[in-house]
């Protein structure tokens, strides 16, 4: 990158030189001469380096063409004006109704007015509510770090527990299930199962797609947030599931080591249940919500917050416990949004109407 005020032009690289490798400049889209490299970069702009033995094949050659064509207009001709990008939230398509709660579930009733109020934990941005930041909700006209709105919410169903090892290995028992994308697919697995001991530990290592299959198998759906809120806070809105005061004894011990040990089960901690019953809500393991997607980006809000809190920083990955509080995840690809710090957990839809 640039930072400079001013273009620059010339060797800009000197390599060891090797008559088998091939270097391109990515973001003018052509092919380079090493082992001393000349690019320009202009103000404030850009530059990216490929180095590959073997000449470029066809995938490689599109992509150089479609950037030489994108580079002819410099970025100085573009508008350097900000705006933000309108978000749109990703629709969750109704589960079959049921009209008593499943097995594992709990019944949540419906609520005429609830408050949902909650807060984006991102480490950057203006604090002072600008535009932009977070997520922006369908009543919302534009993204924002703080939200608050009253919601009539149906009765629907939540499961108790997050999803289990065991539930999950039932559904690839079922249907044979393998994502496309497998990298990091159950990283804690090996040959196909779970490790002894871990039939009621939250299964993690699952993107939001995995979740989404499995729900979709089971006859239910992921919960919209203010559900997840909802069932974890209550109509009082309480802090944490259990009051408005912290305490450590209702929700597992924190990690701040460089090892990932094991989720804890879901049914360890009862006393941290939530006014409807719903257990292992906070500081076990983060669990998928919504998705907003932009022009750009697609992002997904995680709720509950995991017992990893990495010590000397918070830029890792900034985490909550709090009820008004949510973390935004950029999805990526599903081998880089799996970890072993995230779950799920499922809703159904009820036959009852709004009370």
């Amino acid at each position: 990158m640039n930072r400079n005020a001013y273009d620059v032009d010339g060797p800009q690289m000197r390599l060891v030189a090797d008559s088998g490798q091939h270097y391109f400049d990515l973001w003018h889209g052509v092919e380079l001469q090493g082992p001393e490299l000349s690019f320009a970069i202009e103000a404030y702009g850009f530059g990216a380096i490929l180095e590959q033995r073997g000449a470029p094949d066809a995938t490689l050659r599109a992509f150089l063409e479609h950037m030489h064509q994108l580079t002819q207009k410099p970025l100085a001709n573009f508008p350097n004006e900000w705006t933000f990008l309108p978000q749109q939230i990703v629709p969750i398509a109704p589960s079959p109704r049921a009209s008593q709660a499943p097995p594992g579930m709990v019944k949540i009733p419906a609520i005429d007015s609830y408050e949902f109020a909650v807060s984006g934990v991102e480490i950057e941005g203006d604090d002072n509510n600008e535009p932009g930041i977070d997520v922006q909700y369908p009543w919302e006209n534009s993204p924002r770090r703080h939200h608050r709105h009253i919601l009539s919410i149906p009765a629907f169903f939540l499961d108790k527990y997050p999803v289990t090892n065991q539930q999950f290995q039932e559904f690839l028992n079922a249907t044979h299930y393998h994502p496309a994308d497998d990298h990091n697919f159950l990283k804690d697995w090996k040959n196909g199962s779970y490790p002894k001991g871990w039939d009621n530990k939250p299964v993690t290592w699952v993107s939001l797609e995995d979740a989404r299959a499995y729900a979709q198998w089971a006859g239910k759906r992921l919960p919209h947030e203010w559900e997840w809120q909802y069932a974890a806070q209550g109509s009082d809105s309480r802090l944490f599931p259990w009051g408005d005061d912290w305490d450590a004894s209702r929700v597992p011990p924190q990690e701040h080591g460089h090892d990932l040990r094991p989720p804890t089960d879901v049914d360890e901690y009862q006393s941290g249940a939530s006014p409807f019953g719903i257990e292992d809500l906070v500081g076990n393991i983060w669990q998928w919500t919504d998705e907003f997607e932009d022009a750009h980006t697609r992002t997904a809000i995680l709720r509950g917050g995991s017992y990893y809190r990495p010590a000397g920083s918070v830029w890792y990955f900034p985490s909550t416990y709090k009820l008004n509080e949510h973390g935004k995840y950029l999805l990526m690809a599903p081998s880089k949004d799996r970890a072993g710090t995230l779950g799920f957990r499922c809703a159904k839809d009820s036959t009852k109407p709004a009370q």
